[in-house]
């Protein structure tokens, strides 16, 4: 199996006079190692590779001053292709052989409950920044995250769409990765609480492309809407079918935070319009400290970002000022540290719980689809 790693921010100076076999020490003496592990092949690359831009133009800013008195942070990046096997192996690496003093990710949360129990067990303390399924940071005491947790996003979707006049609901899930379970989990719990008829409950696998049955069945049942917990793939090819199978404009459709990716509406066009889902982060949010993120990802990518950018873009100076704060490029200080973060991004003010969740979802804000972008649901 290939894998692929990427190294970002080290930089080396003051090399004359040594040899050759000085570098690796003197690099190292010179830079904090970190790792992170994301998807950047394969279908769901999509995440993996805006989180990649987003550490990558933190690190722009966040290396022109240092850490603990002028170090670099050397980021390395290893691609763990959505396969959990993969992700541990990288985190291994990432350790044994780079040493790093933190990790960040894996992208999602089937991987970090394959990745975190490693790391946990090694003292490295490892932030996700877009694990969102339940019991995350239950693997343990070195396990952190900024993502909001589907439990604090789905509810305020689901009230959004109980506003707009929907009382019956059928539920669409991907019953073979844990964040879409636990999605589907979150989504149920919620339309309960708010008093829905849940008249459906359907599942689908990762990879199929074949949603007609489910489909149809709900049709018949003409409920107010159609909640979706899958990652961007599955969900772009439920709704193609769905258009095809004749849904229309009366039937609400309802994503989780895998639907939250600029893919959605350049997979399904124009069947994804109409979709709304939560999200803690907006890019039109007016605050000074977030345009300029978005004017400074635009220019270095040439695109817009997303909220899985923004996530890590945050994650990223999070960490940095942990390293900072602990004094010394030690995990064990280092996660001492973050456990007292107090840091305001462009995805607002951010501390963490005493079990290293965030600890407010006040920014939570419901998007909807519209000609292939996200923009505030009415």
């Amino acid at each position: 199996m290939i894998r692929r790693h990427f190294t970002a921010g080290l930089v080396t100076t003051g090399l004359v006079g040594f040899g050759a076999a000085s570098l690796p020490a003197l690099a190292q003496a010179q830079t904090v190692p970190v790792g992170a592990i994301e998807i950047l092949s394969g279908p769901a690359a999509a995440y993996g590779i805006a989180i990649k831009g987003g550490l990558d133009l933190a690190l722009d800013e966040i290396n022109q001053k240092g850490v603990l008195g002028g170090k670099k942070i050397a980021l390395t990046v290893e691609d763990s292709a959505a396969d959990k096997n993969q992700a541990i192996n990288a985190a291994r690496k990432l350790i044994g052989r780079d040493k790093v003093v933190a990790i960040i990710g894996p992208t999602l949360s089937n991987e970090m409950f394959a990745v975190g129990p490693v790391t946990n067990e090694r003292k490295i303390p490892t932030i996700g920044t877009s694990t969102t399924a339940n019991g995350i940071t239950d693997i343990g005491p070195y396990i952190f995250r900024t993502s909001l947790p589907e439990a604090d996003v789905v509810p305020v979707t689901f009230k959004k769409a109980q506003a707009r006049g929907v009382k019956t609901v059928a539920l669409m899930y991907a019953n073979d990765d844990a964040f879409s379970k636990s999605g589907f989990d979150v989504m149920k719990a919620a339309a309960e609480k708010l008093g829905l008829n849940i008249l459906a409950i359907e599942s689908f696998g990762t990879k199929d492309t074949d949603f007609a049955a489910q489909l149809t069945k709900i049709k018949g049942l003409k409920p107010d809407a159609v909640a979706i917990s899958a990652l961007v793939e599955p969900v772009s090819g439920v709704l193609l079918q769905a258009r095809q199978l004749g849904f229309g404009k009366e039937t609400l459709f309802i994503g989780g935070n895998g639907s939250n990716s600029p893919k959605l509406g350049a997979i399904a066009g124009a069947a994804a319009d109409g979709l709304i889902v939560g999200s803690p982060w907006f890019i039109g949010k007016p605050d000074a400290l977030n345009q300029k993120f978005v004017a400074a990802f635009k220019a270095k990518y040439g695109k817009d970002p997303d909220q899985f950018a923004a996530q890590a873009y945050d994650c990223m100076f999070i960490l940095a000022a942990a390293i900072d704060r602990a004094g010394a490029a030690d995990s064990e200080k280092i996660t001492a540290a973050l456990a007292k973060t107090s840091y305001t991004g462009v995805m607002g003010p951010f501390t963490f719980t005493d079990h290293r969740d965030p600890a407010s979802a006040e920014g939570v804000v419901v998007l909807e689809m519209r000609d292939g972008k996200f923009g505030i649901a009415p």
